[in-house]
């Protein structure tokens, strides 16, 4: 039997995500685009991963779309929830995993996994940007700081403030009056940290905590925010290069299954 060639794709509201997995298991080639629906992210991602894994669209034989965009993407045999194909992903990734928390551009979601990989229960904030990653990006134009140097702005923080508000116009407000009244920028980046931490133990509480614990989605590069959800909800939290892909893995296995019952059925 010949390679099978299987594409997963996440458009998300602020970046697109692509994953070309050969037989349903080696990574042939990904691409992260940091623009999402609506924009040309979606295309991009797309072109880079085929290029990176050296092949055509005519070459891939399923092809699963998902996240906040995923109807919106033509190529797909198949569109499938984000919440089923990020348990999909950190599973492949992580069997042990029990519960994943996902902080996302515009949302964050807890997810309580099956031994088996299977969503069990899930709890999402989309209604509020407190606790996301336009959150994050709203504090670091704010605050002048590039978003890859957080982490290490946080770290050197020693007395960490209190950010207060749960509105990201009312938190952004007392950023600015930290600054003004000369906090160390250190200490207001932990603040941030601690806030976002605050928030999303919320929901991961609420869905119920078991380890092993992950976190996927672009948050997940933060270490300062990694830390500090281990300190909220006392657990260790894995993390992977691939955080921002998880989604878009979960997509081609699902894609790669496609494949597989139709060849059942044949």
């Amino acid at each position: 039997m010949s390679d099978q060639y299987t594409m997963g794709i996440d458009i998300g509201s602020t970046a697109s995500k692509c994953i070309i997995l050969k037989n349903g298991s080696y990574v042939e080639g990904s691409a992260v685009i940091s623009v999402g629906a609506g924009t040309s992210g979606p295309k991009r991602a797309v072109a880079e991963a085929l290029e990176k894994a050296n092949k055509s669209m005519e070459e891939i034989t399923a092809v699963v779309a998902t996240g906040y965009g995923r109807n919106t993407f033509t190529h797909a045999d198949k569109q499938m929830s984000e919440l089923s194909c990020h348990a999909k992903g950190a599973h492949f990734i992580f069997p042990d995993v029990k519960t994943i928390i996902d902080i996302g551009g515009q949302d964050a979601k807890a997810l309580k996994i099956s031994p088996s990989g299977k969503l069990m229960n899930f709890v999402m904030n989309d209604k509020c940007a407190a606790g996301t990653g336009r959150f994050l990006d709203v504090m670091t134009h704010v605050l002048e700081v590039d978003i890859s140097d957080l982490a290490k702005t946080g770290e050197q923080s020693q007395n960490p403030v209190d950010i207060s508000s749960t509105c990201t116009v009312f938190a952004e407000s007392e950023v600015i009056s930290h600054l003004s009244n000369r906090v160390a920028i250190s200490d207001i980046v932990a603040g941030i940290h601690n806030s976002v931490a605050s928030r999303v133990a919320g929901l991961a509480k609420r869905v119920g905590v078991a380890s092993q614990v992950v976190m996927t989605g672009g948050v997940a590069q933060n270490a300062g925010v990694v830390k500090a959800l281990e300190r909220e909800l006392d657990v260790s939290i894995e993390t992977t290069p691939m955080a921002q892909l998880v989604g878009a893995l979960g997509a081609a296995l699902y894609a790669y299954e496609l494949l597989e019952d139709k060849n059942k059925s044949a």
